[in-house]
Parts: C-alpha cells; sequence; structure tokens
C-alpha cells in the first residue's frame, strides 16, 4: 500500500535534514565511526517526533498548591516565592534562575494580580529613599534655568 503523498515529502525532508544536521555535526566534532549510525538514527527519530504529533495523553492537571497561602506571601521585609516558600526581598531574579520565569509568566501562573509585588515593600521604600538622596529622577538646576548666553547660529559662526 503506498504512503500519502505528504507523508512521502515528510520523508524526503526529514531525510534531507537528517543528513545535513549530521555532515555539519560531523564537520565540527570527533567521532568514532561505528558511533556514525547511532548519531543519524537518534537525528532522525528526533525530527521525526517532531513532525509526527505523537497522541496526547490527557491527564488531568494537578491543581497548583502554593507553598504559602497567596495573601501571606507578601509581608513588609519579604516576599514568600510561591514555588518552593522561600523568603526573599526580590523574587524576580529567584524566578528566573531557579524556575525560567518572568514575572508575568509568575503572576499569571498562580492567577496573582498584575500589580503584584515582586520586591518587598520596605526593600522598595529603602531604594527609593537612597535614590532620592542622591538626586536621582530630579531635574538638574542647570537644566531648569535658562543660562543669559545665547550661542550663535553656524551661518554667523561662519562668518
Amino acid at each position: 500500500m503506498t504512503q500519502p503523498i505528504s507523508d512521502s515529502n515528510d520523508d524526503l525532508q526529514i531525510i534531507a535534514l537528517t543528513g545535513k544536521i549530521v555532515t555539519s555535526y560531523v564537520a565540527g566534532n570527533t567521532l568514532a565511526p561505528a558511533a556514525l549510525p547511532d548519531l543519524i538514527k537518534q537525528v532522525h527519530d528526533t525530527l521525526r517526533r517532531l513532525v509526527t504529533p505523537e497522541e496526547v495523553v490527557a491527564t488531568p492537571a494537578e491543581p497548583l498548591t502554593p507553598a504559602v497561602p497567596i495573601r501571606k506571601s507578601v509581608t513588609p521585609d519579604y516576599i514568600v516565592c510561591l514555588e518552593d516558600g522561600r523568603k526573599l526581598k526580590m523574587l524576580k531574579r529567584h524566578l528566573r534562575t531557579a524556575y525560567g520565569l518572568s514575572p508575568e509568566e509568575y503572576r499569571v501562573k498562580w492567577g496573582l494580580p498584575s500589580d503584584y509585588p515582586m520586591v518587598a515593600p520596605n526593600y522598595a521604600e529603602q531604594r527609593s529613599g537612597l535614590a532620592k538622596a542622591i538626586g536621582l529622577g530630579q531635574r538638574s538646576r542647570t537644566e531648569d534655568k535658562p543660562s543669559g548666553k545665547r550661542r550663535r547660529s553656524s551661518s554667523a559662526a561662519a562668518e
């Protein structure tokens, strides 16, 4: 029995891609001749799995259980990570390094509001006070006052 044309084209494309991938790999890496057939098979099988969707067995999603109740996750001095229960002043970096989550993904995963803090309130206030103390967020006084001198235009300077 013959295969449908689309399957035949997929097979040809997979074989061509397998050849290109294996050629590129072998060109840049040392490989024992006996290991070449296994490499070709692994690459081909991987590409086949990508093209041919497997039947997905529907498993009921387990309800997410936070490490602490969401209401108790924000305190003045720290924020508790809902993933692992760690008490942190800044949550963003921990989420990225430990779980590969952005703040937005974390909020969506746990059903948190978009204004859910990623920094402990007291720590944010401390950093804000420090920034204000060194003058950040204020215009410099020289920018506010126009100087009495007028700049000469380039045409007047050329004369």
